[in-house]
């Protein structure tokens, strides 16, 4: 069976008092739920430290929004993979649409993203979508398809499982618009159907649906036969909504 898994990507928000204090919140609730599901907190690069602290005794897991092309060297401001998994990151963003949309990451740069982390030990959650003129024009399927083709064309085949892949349609992020639960899973059928066709065991592989998941479309959406759990950006700031939606997973 495929694993369920949540994911709070907190973007570029926080402070040291609301990482100590929405981290406790979670976690608190987490406790009382014990529904299998893993969960993982992903929070800007400076308090990635400082969550892992509050998270020692639990099972949710720490992620970096994101990893540098290079491990090391001459590079001011980059985090590289090695030095993620060494503060105790398990798993790595790649890809995220506003990295491609406003920092012009290109698929080869992903790759590269990619390969460093799985080599540094970190799973990926490797982020897949189309711009709204992309799907108006029906092109979604090829898009996603090519940026799953580029993005992972170095995954070794004992690495496949290590990679998660979450949709995210670029017209629902931020905007409060979702796609219906019909559109995310035939998307999430495409890419499924996609991997399958690059050599991955693509049936016990985790994909995520990552446009606007809120407490009151989550239960529709995770019961696609598809989507196996959610990308969460602005609902995870919030305990409640945050929970709400690893309740509905």
């Amino acid at each position: 069976m495929r694993r369920k898994l949540i994911a709070a990507n907190w973007k570029l928000n926080g402070s040291t008092a609301m990482a100590s204090g929405l981290v406790g919140d979670i976690q608190d609730g987490l406790a009382e739920l014990d529904n299998g599901v893993e969960v993982v907190i992903i929070p800007p690069a400076i308090y990635a430290t400082l969550v892992n602290a509050a998270l020692a005794e639990s099972e949710t897991s720490v992620g970096i929004q994101d990893v540098s092309r290079w491990n090391k060297g001459a590079y001011t401001g980059e985090v590289s993979a090695p030095m993620a998994h060494d503060v105790g990151c398990r798993y790595a963003l790649v890809g995220h649409s506003e990295r491609r949309e406003l920092l012009g990451e290109t698929d080869t740069l992903i790759a590269d993203k990619v390969d460093n982390a799985l080599s540094a030990s970190l799973n990926v959650i490797l982020c897949v979508g189309e711009t709204e003129a992309q799907r108006e024009a029906g092109a979604q399927d090829r898009v996603v398809g090519e940026q799953l083709k580029q993005g992972l064309s170095r995954v070794s085949d004992a690495d496949w499982l290590r990679v998660v892949v979450a949709y995210e349609p670029v017209w629902a992020i931020g905007t409060g618009r979702t796609a219906t639960a019909e559109d995310a899973q035939s998307v999430h059928a495409v890419i499924r159907q996609t991997l399958n066709g690059m050599g991955a065991p693509a049936e016990e592989m985790t994909l995520l649906y990552g446009g606007s998941v809120k407490p009151d479309n989550a239960k529709e959406l995770f019961a696609q036969p598809d989507i196996d759990g959610g990308l969460i950006g602005g609902a995870s700031l919030s305990a409640p909504d945050f929970l709400a939606i690893c309740r509905a997973a």
